[in-house]
């Protein structure tokens, strides 16, 4: 939609401030076009570019979607990835503390919606719920989120349940698979998150890489969180003209 044209335009103008000169490889590309379409059950590109023509979507605007996407989240590796905190003692402490034999995970999707007027909220909330009843999560994924995860269904993927925090922890013990969130709100905006799927592991023996898993997951959160708080604040300061 036109929310997702505006968005791109403004990650497109950042990147061209910040690198000099904004080219990736096509293989690079390629990869990610392939972890995309495979997501869908598509085996090969040219497949891919039938099922898009189908849909009336044009090749050539969803690689350009990848690529800006892929620069800009090089964009906000570079410049907020010293400012990642994450606690692996109490990661371990979590993992090891009561003989704790199983560990859960969701499969998680969502719906990131900015907007610094907290009485529109329900508004857009009940918008979005009507679309989710109507034409399901995806539909409302595609209409209404504003994170880089909306071109890809809205997947933030397997979390397990010790990189959660406490309060989503409480949320997700309470639901179902197939079930979605009320309004969360996080810096910048709010999240409706909805779990797909539900996984209960033994946990490995191998408890560092575990550790490890759990650490890239809290990494890509606070990357995600400096996302959306970057990307507001650079909406503010471009102007329509440079449009």
């Amino acid at each position: 939609g036109k929310n997702s044209i505006i968005r791109e335009k403004i990650k497109e103008i950042e990147i061209k401030k910040k690198f000099k000169n904004p080219n990736l490889t096509n293989d690079f590309i390629e990869q990610i076009l392939k972890n995309v379409y495979q997501k869908i059950g598509i085996e090969n590109l040219e497949t891919f570019k039938k099922y898009l023509n189908e849909n009336d979507i044009e090749y050539e605007y969803v690689k350009q979607k990848i690529e800006i996407e892929s620069l800009w989240n090089e964009l906000i590796i570079a410049k907020f990835s010293s400012e990642i905190k994450i606690d692996q003692d109490e990661i371990r402490q979590k993992l090891t503390t009561g003989n704790k034999k199983y560990s859960k995970s969701f499969f998680v999707l969502e719906i990131f919606f900015a907007t610094s007027d907290s009485e529109k909220i329900q508004e857009i909330y009940n918008n979005i719920e009507k679309t989710i009843k109507e034409d399901g999560f995806n539909k409302a994924v595609l209409k209404y989120s504003s994170s880089s995860t909306a071109s890809t269904r809205g997947e933030l993927g397997w979390i397990q349940e010790e990189a959660l925090n406490k309060n989503l922890k409480n949320i997700f013990y309470e639901m179902n698979e197939g079930e979605n969130t009320k309004p969360i709100t996080v810096p910048g905006g709010f999240l409706v998150l909805k779990i797909d799927k539900i996984k209960k592991e033994k946990i490995n023996i191998n408890i560092e890489k575990k550790i490890n898993e759990i650490t890239n997951i809290k990494k890509n959160d606070q990357l995600n969180q400096f996302s959306k708080m970057y990307f507001n604040k650079i909406k503010k300061d471009i102007k329509i003209d440079e449009f």
